[in-house]
């Protein structure tokens, strides 16, 4: 039975936790008594609770996240109540600030702010010699990071064959955009380059195809990223995929030399845009030039074929519904694969909080602490946005309405895709569980009322889409040539819950011309 466990509540099954391999591969000689073991926030919190009592571990160490932390308190005051002599640590970004008001950190023992990999170990010999802290609050520093032993290995053949592998070629973050709790580093730091590429290579003849990189800003350093992308290039096979995060103004020719060469379905960039208002921008602490920003996603969109998912936040403090809906369509023309429309949130410990009294801004005070409304955009507004974002990942993102997209967003792609999500949510009053044939017919009846799209054209493009999307079934719309848009109101199947693709990516938001 381990004395140690080290444990996370993931969103779902496929992700897997790189932080608890981290803590496990820094643990030393503890190791031989350590054992990590990963749940999912659905499963319900007193099975988690046996789980873990199960193994008579003497501590505990949770990860604890800002999509985990009601679960996972939940389960955490349940090992308490049953077992209260057992240790609990907690570590992760939702605990690292602002504890004092946090039921979670009330219930636990110990508590690691910052990043946990070397300070840890140290603090699990003294809880198993007895020898506890006086402080419940450690503080830990960003460790050197040749110091910090790699996780790699710690993957299993099982999370090789069925999970997401993350992996990171460096820490932090040298901006300093306050929404965003990397505006707290000084600088970013890359990991010793060929003993990291020696970690990927082992990984690669274990089998792993599928790498995600956590890096918030990979081609900081064109020479690093131009390795990286030289390793993966001389091991090109036709199931490789890559996912980085880019700084959308910084694209150096050393970079676009080698992107080129990569063939379709292997990289994914996500390219945080966030917004194209100047002032907006100043006023966040965020640098960016929007001009170089739009020379590079056309470059990348014309010139290669990585699929690029940008993204954009609702809500930012002096962002008018106006200016919104301007970046919104700014970004639609362009036309990467998919615009992930965010609401913003007040992580604890970011910057972003010194705006809240200015700008009225109020925020959810659950999980995941989202916008509520703001001296600029009322309660009512905010739950139309929301809606936008829902239906927008729905449709605009899908990849299934190639043909069918154009005519829903013509010319003014914002304020038309809104008038749409308005028509969908008075006419079906949800956002989720929408049976994708449903949709299709939901569709053709919203363009004929909300959009005045013609019914033929309306009928030729959903039915090329539903025809190109491999699922079986007949929507109501093409039942009769004689449809109706109304036709279809009393037609539908039962609700089932939508699954996002993650392989391949999904098409262009516009087909390419």
């Amino acid at each position: 039975m381990p004395a140690i466990l080290l444990t996370t509540l993931n969103a779902r099954y496929f992700h897997s936790s790189l932080g608890l391999r981290y803590l496990y591969a820094n643990l030393g000689e503890l190791q031989a008594e350590a054992a990590v073991r990963e749940f999912i926030i659905t499963q319900r919190p007193l099975d988690i609770a046996e789980a873990l009592l199960a193994e008579s571990p003497r501590l505990i160490g949770f990860g604890v996240y800002i999509w985990n932390v009601a679960e996972t308190t939940q389960v955490v005051a349940l090992l308490k109540r049953v077992r209260p002599e057992l240790i609990i640590v907690l570590g992760g970004p939702e605990v690292s600030h602002e504890q004092a008001d946090q039921p979670i950190v009330r219930l636990a023992d110990f508590v690691i702010t910052g990043p946990a990999d070397l300070a840890f170990p140290p603090l699990c010999r003294r809880l198993l010699t007895g020898d506890l802290p006086a402080e419940k609050v450690i503080v830990a520093d960003p460790p050197p990071l040749d110091q910090v032993a790699l996780p790699y290995r710690f993957y299993t053949d099982e999370d090789l064959a069925h999970r997401l592998i993350y992996v990171e070629a460096s820490r932090g973050c040298p901006f300093r955009c306050e929404f965003c709790l990397s505006a707290l580093d000084k600088t970013a730091w890359p990991f010793p380059l060929e003993p990291f590429l020696a970690e990927m290579d082992r990984l690669y003849q274990r089998g792993a195809r599928h790498f995600k990189f956590v890096d918030r800003t990979f081609n900081l350093n064109a020479r690093i990223g131009a390795r990286i992308l030289d390793f993966f290039l001389e091991r090109l096979d036709e199931r490789l995929f890559l996912h980085f995060e880019l700084i959308p103004d910084h694209l150096p020719e050393a970079l676009k030399s080698r992107i080129v060469q990569f063939p379709p379905g292997a990289l994914q960039f996500e390219i945080g845009v966030q917004t194209f208002n100047p002032e907006v921008q100043a006023r966040i602490s965020r640098r960016q030039d929007d001009e170089r920003t739009v020379e590079n996603l056309r470059w990348l969109r014309q010139h290669t074929p990585a699929h690029l998912h940008a993204d954009l936040i609702v809500g930012l403090p002096g962002e008018t519904l106006a200016s919104f809906a301007a970046g919104f369509n700014r970004l639609v023309e362009l036309n990467p694969h998919e615009i992930q429309v965010g609401i913003l949130k007040r992580l604890r410990g970011a910057p972003i909080d010194r705006h809240t009294v200015e700008f009225d801004c109020r925020y959810n005070p659950q999980p995941p602490y989202n916008l509520l409304c703001s001296a600029l955009l009322d309660f009512a507004t905010m739950r139309r946005l929301e809606r936008f974002a829902r239906y927008w990942d729905l449709i605009g993102n899908s990849g299934r309405f190639r043909q069918t997209l154009p005519l829903l967003l013509g010319d003014k792609p914002f304020e038309r895709f809104l008038t749409l999500s308005d028509w969908l949510f008075a006419t079906v009053g949800q956002t989720h569980q929408i049976a994708l044939e449903r949709l299709f017919d939901l569709l053709y009846r919203g363009m004929a009322e909300a959009l005045d799209v013609a019914e033929s054209g309306a009928r030729q493009a959903l039915s090329e889409d539903f025809g190109s999307s491999g699922v079986k079934g007949c929507p109501a719309f093409l039942r009769s040539e004689q449809a109706s848009p109304t036709s279809s109101k009393k037609h539908g199947i039962a609700p089932v819950r939508q699954v996002r693709h993650l392989d391949p990516p999904p098409a262009p938001i516009y087909q390419a011309g």
